[in-house]
């Protein structure tokens, strides 16, 4: 996983709840890392996995419930550092559509080691996007907090559902435009 995720993920921890929260839980979790990460630099996906446990437990928040608020504070830090994805789409459905063949494949001319997950897509009814996730980390909580932080980003009125297919690593995601 790369280290931007964790970077950007000690960054909310600090914004949200405190350093002092942040100092707690990476001293608190057995991080092979040390804790110590760079933005470029490539760590274990169970270190982040460690993070939001021991955030969870000094914060009493589900560590679901903070993936996914996590995913949306990532989407505000994603689009602040390239505005040019959500410049060239105007609505969410756009947007989210070029992820698996645009913005991956951006990612992975960055960063070729990079393992991301996939996305399929039906728009076969007016009006609704199914995206379906798969990856071999379980962050389908981190997929929906992306999408949300999406639906937000963009202030359309979108309804989204989510059907687990696999614990945590296969997700369909069911966006309808509201009427």
């Amino acid at each position: 996983m790369k280290g931007m995720i964790f970077t950007t993920f000690l960054e909310m921890v600090e914004n949200k709840f405190s350093l002092r929260v942040a100092d707690t839980i990476i001293r608190s979790a057995d991080l092979a890392s040390g804790g110590s990460y760079t933005t470029l630099g490539t760590y274990d996906h169970h270190e982040m996995i460690q993070l939001v446990v021991k955030l969870s437990e000094q914060t009493g928040i589900p560590a679901s419930d903070l993936v996914r608020s996590f995913g949306e504070y990532l989407f505000v830090h994603l689009m602040e550092s390239h505005p040019a994805f959500a410049a060239e789409n105007s609505t969410v459905f756009a947007f989210l559509l070029r992820v698996d063949k645009y913005i991956h494949v951006e990612v992975n001319k960055l960063y070729p080691e990079a393992e991301l997950p996939r996305f399929s897509y039906d728009t076969s009814e007016p009006g609704t996007l199914i995206m379906t996730y798969r990856s071999s980390r379980p962050f389908a909580d981190l997929a929906e907090g992306l999408i949300m932080g999406c639906i937000q980003h963009y202030g359309e009125e979108i309804a989204l559902r989510r059907e687990d297919l696999e614990e945590g690593t296969a997700a369909r995601f069911i966006l309808s435009e509201r009427k």
